[in-house]
């Protein structure tokens, strides 16, 4: 590599619009390299490039090869120069070793499709013929039939690259050249147009845009002939269904419907202009017609947009005469006419429902809404299409139902009014689940046009979206680029497969070559707990979604991880003004995007709330609820819910295990320039759709084995001018043996094949110098070349005399195997002969385990045993004496068959016969066993109810006692308190009494003491003594206090009164 970017040597440098230049180095600088490019444009300034980006040219440019692997130089510039010259040439189809590079023209290219050329590449060899799509349906179809193994083409680019009209030819080749000539075949075509008309639409990218994936399954017979057919879809771009860009449209149905229905089918479905409705006016509202068809439509059909700008053009799309082809298509996949009316109802009904707007309510003090008047008459058509009630279809829309947490069956119904945005976002979600689900409904009728009852191997083409990255993407790019790392991650190991499988093929014997892993991506994406799509699911799962919460809660989990990144750290100057809550940015294998995840949420979860679920449940039109199935109700709030991405991931991982046990081809679909025109070729455009397909990881994963490969007659041709009369006599294989082992080269550089000769990376150039040098050179060279091939035929004299001796002893074996083959083959003629008696008896002798199941059966039997014993009997003496006849007489295998049959189909019958008896006479018993049951239960049921009732007079009767006991003690307590206050007050009383009568006393002694002591005074003195009467002692006030006597009187009158009380209370506990 480092000679050919010598000063002087013609390099292609890189160019922003054109994707490489051709130049000439004219500087060198420590990492950079300065290139003059050799353009006809005026001021043509130099081109300064690091050397990783600068690589070596052909010589000669003019030149283009059918496999860029037969080029000098394997780089992603000389890939692209390939390209260019053939697409020039009108040869859009290149090959990469085995994979076909299909660079759409936008325009018919004569006879590249037609029959003829369809018959030139049957059973052709990959290789012999031209590149073509034809010759990948060709080598599928052979790998198939030799390795007895299903295939898979995978077909992939971005929108607008040929994917669907690619899919189309593979599968008209597959059933054209080994169709079994029934209609079978021609459906699996006609197929098409009906997928196409309810899942494609006219994006910015493409007119014909397939806005879905789909595996189509063509199955074979043991014939290899075609059977049948199945289609898988994955990913049907539900968002496009409500809103699309000005420039795009919606899907076909709805335009076709429009301009081609008749004025009957128009008139039922209450169908008018496209800008008529809110689901398509804010996109593109025009028709595509070709120049007999404009005037077919009615004046009243055509949109605004349309009558001011025309009609769309495009060579394959008209929509009148689509429909007409839409309706064909629907005759011969077997849809009959009431179905068909059924199909275009429910896509109508889709429309009108878009037009039904809401407004405030403002007399509801809940913030609630309601349909205004000019909505009534598409609430009301809506209805009828759908089968509906008008009131009920509005309140379904306007309002909510919510149980409480702990409802049950019997719980309380809450219903809630929506408000504006939220009534809108369920119209949508349920405009979005009706077409969703008639989407699947069309793909299950194709699958029903085309069964079969056994296939022995398939042949599936996937239709997928390549690697998508716009200024602004969102959820459905997130996934579609998830599904292309994961096929990247497929291609790889399946491309290295087969490098290696040449590798072998040509005997090289060398080790295997690696390549780089994007497992990484995958894990970020899908690992459990972990991954994106698992952390979308837990934040859709709370009470209230929040994006933000949802970006930040990735880039906490993926702090470090070198995959994931946040938007500031975009190329892009508009993906830096996002915050980093507000997305992020994946490094894929093919490049960095930046995801804005605000939408994220709301299209993981498409589910219907359950006022809207038991709206469609409780239409009147079987065909709507046809669509919806017999659903259970599922479980209410969001943790029953499985998100869009997990089904997706689910589909993706049966995709891929599908894949996995198939054998493999590619096809990689180029659009040449945005514009869709024929004759453009943008290089810088295509470059990007080369990395993003893989072919630029493909040319680097074979820089580590032999990329470069040359047929040794290519090489013989190359040099021969350069070489003496005698020397370019030789063999191709000869001469290039020799030339490689004159010129010196080192082993490793280069390996010898059966066919060919491989190089390592470069070392095709260094030949190609070696050859071109200088005449001394030249001639020392040849010298070398004479030397070699005189030592080499004497090594061959050598060999030939030991192949002789070996060939003798050959001989002498060959000999002895000849007789073991002739003892084998008369062994084979007596198996022959006596095989199909060997057989018959083998058959035979397996009848006798039915008679063994029989006599059981019989021996359980206890009605009819003895007639059903002598039939099994009779049975068991037929088989006997079949097996006596084939043992005893030369019976062939038609008459052993027959009567093998004959007692086979008897026993059959006698064992169904002896089963329904034995299984007649069980139900009997277990009828009967099951009447015990009930009776012993009803028994039970009596006996629990006499208990229950004595339980509750016992218990009745406590309640009683206990009330009377409790009533007693109270009483008592009640007796014992009086009994206490009265002798508390004869206390008091006799208490004050005592008290009295000691001042009393008191007062007697203070006069008896006063008395003597005037005595003493008086004698003393001599004085006498005046008598006085003696005092009485003063009375105190007091309250009268009953005698003693009448203290007690009072006691016996109380329990005079107590005693009857008393009395009751014992009786009542003797009672």
């Amino acid at each position: 590599m480092a000679k050919s970017l010598d000063g002087g040597n013609k390099v292609w440098a890189p160019h922003t619009h054109e994707g490489f230049v051709l130049g000439t180095i004219v500087d060198m600088g420590s990492d950079t390299l300065t290139i003059e490019p050799f353009t006809k444009e005026r001021n043509a300034k130099p081109i300064t490039a690091p050397f990783s980006e600068v690589y070596p040219a052909e010589e000669d440019q003019d030149k283009d090869v059918d496999d860029n692997c037969s080029l000098m130089f394997l780089n992603e510039a000389t890939l692209l120069h390939n390209i260019r010259l053939r697409y020039k040439r009108e040869q859009i189809y290149t090959y990469v070793a085995n994979i076909l590079i299909a660079v759409n023209p936008y325009h018919d290219i004569p006879k590249l499709y037609s029959s003829d050329t369809i018959q030139a590449y049957l059973g052709k060899s990959l290789g012999t013929m031209p590149p073509h799509v034809f010759a990948i349906a060709d080598k599928t179809y052979r790998d198939m039939k030799v390795n007895k193994e299903s295939q898979s083409i995978i077909v992939s680019g971005e929108s607008g690259a040929g994917k669907t009209e690619t899919t189309k030819y593979i599968l008209r080749y597959l059933t054209e050249s080994h169709g079994s000539g029934m209609i079978i075949d021609q459906r699996i075509v006609e197929a098409n147009p009906l997928l196409e008309a309810f899942g494609n639409a006219k994006t910015v990218r493409n007119n014909n845009s397939s806005r879905f994936g789909k595996f189509v399954e063509i199955h074979f017979d043991h014939k290899h002939k075609v059977v049948g057919g199945y289609v898988s879809h994955y990913l049907l771009e539900k968002s496009r269904i409500c809103s699309q860009s000005r420039q795009e449209r919606n899907y076909h149905i709805f335009y076709r419907m429009c301009a081609g229905a008749p004025e009957d089918v128009r008139v039922k479905l209450h169908l008018g202009s496209p800008d008529e409705y809110h689901y398509l006016r804010n996109g593109c509202t025009q028709y595509f017609t070709q120049k007999d068809t404009i005037n077919l439509i009615n004046q009243a059909r055509k949109s605004k947009q349309f009558l001011k700008d025309g009609s769309l053009h495009d060579p394959i799309l008209d929509d009148v005469k689509d429909y007409k082809r839409m309706e064909d298509a629907m005759k011969c996949v077997g849809i009959e006419e009431k179905e068909k009316m059924d199909l275009f109802r429910v896509a109508a009904a889709v429309l009108h429902l878009g037009n039904v707007a809401f407004e405030e309510d403002h007399n509801n003090t809940s913030g609630g809404c309601i349909v205004p008047q000019s909505s009534e008459k598409a609430l009301a058509v809506t209805a009828q299409l759908m089968g509906l009630g008008k009131e009920e279809l509005q309140e379904a829309l306007t309002t909510r139902v919510m149980q409480t947490a702990r409802a049950g069956p019997g719980g309380t119904v809450i219903k809630v009014p929506l408000k504006f945005d939220q009534a809108s976002n369920a119209r949508d979600a349920l405009a979005k689940s009706v077409y969703s689900r008639l989407f699947d409904r069309v793909v299950a009728r194709v699958n029903q046009c085309f069964p079969f009852k056994h296939s022995e191997h398939f042949i599936g083409v996937l239709d997928i979206a390549g690697f998508e990255y716009f200024e602004m993407n969102s959820f459905e790019q997130f996934c579609i680029n998830y599904c292309n790392e994961k096929l990247q991650q497929f291609f790889n190991e399946r491309i290295l497969k087969e490098e290696q499988e040449l590798y072998q093929k040509e005997g090289l014997g060398v080790a295997e070559v690696s390549y780089v892993d994007n497992q990484d991506a995958i894990d970020l994406v899908e690992r459990k707990a972990s991954g994106i799509l698992d952390i979308l699911d837990e934040e859709s799962r709370l009470p209230r979604p929040d994006s933000i919460h949802f970006t930040t809660e990735v880039h906490n989990r993926h702090k470090n991880h070198f995959r994931l990144t946040i938007p500031r750290k975009s190329k892009l100057a508009n993906h830096k003004k996002l915050r980093d809550d507000e997305g992020f940015v994946i490094r894929h294998f093919a490049g960095a995007v930046c995801y804005t995840t605000k939408l994220f949420i709301e299209k993981n979860n498409d589910a219907l709330h359950d006022s809207l679920e038991f709206l469609i449940q409780e239409s009147k039109d079987p065909f709507l609820r046809g669509l919806f199935g017999d659903n259970k109700k599922k479980p209410s709030g969001k943790l029953g819910f499985i998100s869009v991405g997990n089904k997706f991931k689910t589909q993706l991982e049966q995709l891929l295990d599908k894949l996995r046990n198939t054998g493999s081809a590619f096809v990689r679909c180029i659009k040449p320039n945005l514009k869709m025109t024929s004759g453009m070729f943008e290089g810088a455009q295509i470059l990007s759709q080369l990395q993003c397909a893989g072919m630029v990881s493909v040319l680097d994963l074979m820089q580590g084995g032999f990329p470069s490969r040359a047929q040794f007659s290519d090489l013989y041709n190359m040099y021969k001018k350069y070489l003496p009369a005698d020397l370019a006599r030789l063999d191709p294989r000869l001469f290039c043996k020799a030339l490689f082992k004159a010129l010196g080269l080192n082993e490793h550089d280069f390996k010898f094949g059966l066919t060919k000769v491989f190089f390592r990376p470069g070392k095709f150039a260094e030949f190609d110098q070696i050859m071109k040098s200088d005449p001394e050179h030249l001639a020392a060279l040849v010298a070398k070349v004479r030397k070699w091939l005189l030592q080499s035929r004497w090594k061959k004299a050598q060999w030939c005399s030991l192949s002789v001796i070996k060939l003798k002893n050959k001989i002498l074996y060959r000999r002895a195997a000849l007789i073991k083959i002739q003892s084998g083959f008369r062994m084979m003629l007596c198996m022959k002969k006596h095989k199909p008696r060997i057989d018959g008896l083998k058959k035979v002798t397996t009848l006798k385990k039915l008679i063994g199941q029989m006599h059981q059966l019989v021996s359980a039997l206890k009605e009819d045993k003895q007639s059903s014993g002598k039939q099994v009997t009779e049975m068991e003496k037929g088989i006997d004496g079949l097996v006596r006849k084939i043992k005893t007489t030369m019976m062939t295998r038609e008459q052993i068959d027959k009567d093998y049959n004959t007692l086979y189909n008897q026993a059959t019958q006698m064992m169904k016969t002896l089963d329904s008896k034995k299984k007649k006479q069980e139900e009997e018993e277990r009828m009967r066993k099951i009447q015990e049951e009930m009776e012993r239960e009803r028994k039970a049921r009596e006996e629990e109810e006499r208990k229950r009732k004595q339980e509750e007079e016992e218990k009745k009767l406590r309640l009683e006692m206990e009330a009377q006991r409790k009533k007693e003690e109270e009483e008592q307590k009640r007796r014992e308190e009086e009994e206490k206050r009265l002798q508390k007050e004869i206390e008091e009383q006799l208490a004050k009494e005592a008290e009295e009568e000691a001042k009393n006393q008191a007062i007697l002694e203070q006069e008896r003491r006063d008395r003597e002591l005037a005595m003493r005074l008086a004698q003393d003195e001599g004085q006498e003594i005046i008598e006085e009467p003696p005092m009485e002692a003063p009375q105190l006030k007091s309250t009268p206090v009953p005698a003693p006597r009448a203290v007690q009187a009072a006691a016996e009158a109380f329990q005079e009164a107590v005693q009857p009380a008393q009395d009751e209370s014992a009786a009542a506990k003797q009672g």
